[in-house]
Formats: structure tokens, sequence, C-alpha cells
């Protein structure tokens, strides 16, 4: 079955809401959880439900992306049909990028139609969870569906930040409002709404007739929430597929969060430091995977002052020395190297941060090759901070990248 799906992921974005750490970088090639890239999630999900078919349509800042699908994702066997091929915007069809989701996909329109596919699953790279889309795709083949939208519940107030589904009786899709001021609940819970997740499966035909009819109107947007999805419903089979029940061979523990703005990544992060965490990293046959540096063991050794190296409830990667030091409720990235009597809370400290004697650190986000200089103290005084970094609506500081103190 799987075989007959082409998959797309969306990975062109440009991570407005998460800078600074998409200055460099894409969105979807952002670090997570201490050793993988955020694109490596829904990329697991492809391995493990046999979705061996994967374009990758990049666009922004897509160096560090693309080099990670080299280094971590050339895995598929091209002898036999399978690839993971990024597609970076061609000009097959005028002298533009893309310019939204649905006019990615349009672009690469020769793609679709030489693929030989029976479906199109389309994903966003821009999002954490465990999910087998093998399962998704048995319910679509099941309902007769044209299109299949994976859907999710979550409370009512945060449902106007998503495109938010009615459904009847069935599960058939009645109604679509991308982030309206006032979702619909779902019948019988008004606290809580159902929200599509970005995860469509399309019959081909279905789809390749929606991009044509959507590049004619003058006035689209080009998007799936916007403008594609609308027009489809009431014309065609439109069905919701609940995420969280279950899950094919995934053990179903409902966790999905967009991590696209830094206060949504930075909770995300610290959700897997939970003594049983919403996110089951540790299902063995389900491992997320990813590129992996060759780094010595993680230690905690004691500093020059003769403190003890601890680590607290913290996920401390390999080639990380933490000498003398506290950290406490982090999250660590490989090669880290933390000196004597400092003090690292509630922070994420990307690969290669380098953090000087006695200092403090208090929810920050310290991107890669940064050095603090001994002393230094950030996450205590958000005025000053504000002054030099980027603090986010719920507090926390974010260092750039390479970011040089005292210059």
């Amino acid at each position: 079955m799987p075989h007959k799906t082409l998959t797309i992921v969306l990975a062109g974005g440009t991570g407005t809401r998460l800078k600074p750490l998409t200055t460099d970088r894409a969105k979807p090639a952002v670090p997570f959880g201490g050793k993988y890239r955020i694109i490596d999630f829904c990329l697991a999900n492809c391995l493990h439900s046999g979705m061996r078919q994967v374009l990758v349509l990049t666009q922004y800042k897509s160096h560090s992306l693309q080099k990670h699908l080299r280094d971590g994702w050339s895995i598929f066997n091209p002898e036999i049909g399978e690839f993971i091929t990024p597609v970076p915007p061609q000009m097959r069809t005028g002298d533009r990028w893309y310019q939204g989701t649905s006019d990615a996909i349009s672009q690469n329109r020769y793609l679709l139609e030489r693929s030989g596919a029976r479906e199109v699953l389309i994903l966003s790279a821009d999002h954490i969870y465990r999910m087998d889309y093998a399962t998704m795709l048995e319910f679509h083949r099941a309902s007769h569906a044209d299109l299949t939208i994976s859907s999710v519940e979550v409370a009512i107030d945060k449902a106007r930040e998503f495109g938010v589904l009615a459904v009847d009786a069935g599960q058939r899709v009645t109604g679509f409002a991308e982030k309206p001021a006032n979702p619909s609940p779902v019948p019988g819970d008004a606290g809580h709404a159902l929200v599509s997740m970005g995860i469509y499966v399309f019959s081909l035909e279905l789809l390749l007739e929606a991009l044509a009819e959507d590049q004619m109107h003058t006035d689209s947007t080009h998007d799936f929430g916007n403008d594609i999805i609308p027009r489809l419903i009431g014309r065609q089979r439109v069905m919701s597929y609940r995420f969280g029940g279950p899950d094919g061979r995934v053990i179903p523990d409902r966790y999905w969060r967009d991590v696209g703005a830094i206060d949504a990544y930075y909770r995300a992060n610290v959700d897997l430091l939970e003594p049983v965490p919403a996110l089951d990293l540790y299902q063995e046959d389900w491992p997320i995977r990813s590129y992996q540096l060759q780094t010595p063991p993680a230690r905690t050794v004691p500093g020059p002052s003769g403190a003890e190296g601890i680590s607290i409830n913290s996920i401390v990667a390999g080639g990380t020395v933490v000498a003398g030091a506290s950290v406490q409720h982090s999250v660590l990235f490989p090669k880290v190297r933390v000196g004597d009597e400092a003090l690292v809370e509630e922070s994420i400290l990307f690969q290669g941060v380098r953090v000087g004697d006695r200092v403090r650190l208090r929810r920050c986000i310290v991107d890669k090759h940064v050095e603090i200089p001994a002393g230094e103290q950030i996450g205590y005084n958000l005025e000053r901070d504000r002054e030099r970094f980027t603090v986010s609506e719920e507090g926390v500081v974010v260092v750039p990248k390479r970011h040089r103190f005292g210059h």
C-alpha cells in the first residue's frame, strides 16, 4: 500500500516567529531535544510508516537543512524506488519562489504526474509528534475519501491559532475556518475544538485538479488552509482522521505540538524533562532518527574550586562536560562545556556552547558556538536582557548564534 503513496514535506517557511533561531537556518532545521532537528520527527514517521518516496520542498536558508538531509537521511535505496529528495524552487512555472503551501506543490506538478502514485501524503516539517501515517492512509481508503485531514482536539482558547474543523457524526468535514476569532467547539465539549494538524491525504487526481483550479484564482493566497480546503468541502468527500487513537504500531502518546514560535518551542523541549514525558521517545521500534555526531560520553567532573559537577533532571548529550557546575532542568546538546561554579537552570544550550566560570543562566536558549564569559548573568534581569537579546512574551531569553559578548 505505502509504495503507491508519494509524500511531500513542506519545509520552505521563513520561520519568522522563531527568530533569531531561524536567522541562519530554516525552521525545520532548528535543533530540538538535545540531539534532533525538528524535521526528524516527520521523517522518522515516514520511515516507520513505510513511506519511502519523500520529496522535501525547501526554500529559505536551506543549506543546513539540506546538509542534515544528506548526512542523516541518506538511508533509502534509490535502486528499489526509495528516496528522500530536497526540491528547491526550480522556476518551472514562472520566475518566482514558492508563494504558499499549495503553490509550492503546484510548481512541482510534473513530479506528481510522473510519480505513479495513487495518493499524495502532505506533511508540515515543523511539528513535533509521532504518528503512523499508514493507519491514516488505511482510514482514507476505507472511508472512500477524496481528501483526509488529520485532526486533534485542543483547548478552545488555543484553537484560534489553527485551522478549525466542523465534522458530522460520521467524521465527514462539514466546515473549515482558518484561525477563526471564535472557534467552533467539539459537539458536547465546549472547552475543546477540533483543529487541522496540517497533514493531508489527497487522491492524486483530486489534488491535481484542486491545484489547477487554485492557480486560476487571482485572489488566492495559494494556501491549503485558506484556499484549497474550503473550496473542496461540500463538493468532495472530505474526512477527518482523529489523531491519538489506536495508531498502528505507535504507542499512542497523543502528543502534537506546533513549535513555530519561541515560547512553544521552549515548552516542547521542557516537556521532555517531565518524569514521564508526554512525548514517548523510548519506544524501541519507533526511534526518532537523526544525524549523530561522533562524540565521547558526557561527563560531570569536579572543577578547580573543588565543586562537584552535577546534572539534575536534565538531558545531556554526548561530548558535554559539566566541570564543577550545576545543570538543573535543562537540555544540553553535544559538545557543551559548563565551567566551574556555574549554574544553568531551565535552559537549552545548543551544540558547542561554552559557559564560563560562575555564570548564571535561567530560562535561556543559547544558540550554537556562543562563549559566555565568566561571571555573566542572563535571565535574571529581563530589562537588561532585552537591550542585548530577544526576550519572548513568556520571558525566555534567546542568545543568537555566534554572539560575541562585549562587542
